[in-house]
């Protein structure tokens, strides 16, 4: 088999891909919460809120107001709050971790049989750190 013979195969996977039920609902809620004004102004005020406090911790400790620093992460946290609680941020979240199963299966799969594992029983195996924010595999 010639590279070219396994781009295609490549190329034909991510056709697939694009058509199964757990792309396109992740697809659907992206662009759901995309078009949410409330969400987007809720991000980028997140993000606002963000680069002040990065700003603030470059200060010399001297020049700190410990004040404008816990009202600041009070902020954050409520923005935070509201952003996780928008229900087109849950959709989002929810068929992102679903998307992010199979991303990891395909991956997995494709990894270990290059590295010399049988392909046909190759898979993901979820292992858990502890922090279920960086997760998308074991729910």
């Amino acid at each position: 088999m010639e590279n070219k013979d396994i781009i295609e195969i490549a190329r034909e996977l991510g056709r697939q891909l694009q058509r199964e039920d757990a792309y396109i609902k992740f697809n659907m809620a992206r662009q759901a919460a995309d078009e949410d004004k409330e969400l987007q102004k809720l991000i980028a005020e997140f993000s606002a809120i963000r680069a002040e406090i990065a700003e603030l911790t470059t200060k010399p400790d001297d020049e700190r107001d410990p004040d404008t620093s816990r009202k600041l992460g009070e902020d954050m946290r409520s923005v935070y709050a509201k952003i996780m609680s928008n229900q087109h941020m849950i959709n989002y979240n929810e068929a992102k971790d679903n998307f992010d199963i199979i991303m990891n299966r395909i991956s997995a799969i494709i990894q270990k049989s290059s590295e010399g594992e049988d392909p046909d029983t190759a898979d993901y195996t979820p292992s858990c750190s502890g922090s279920c924010a960086t997760c998308g595999g074991c729910h």
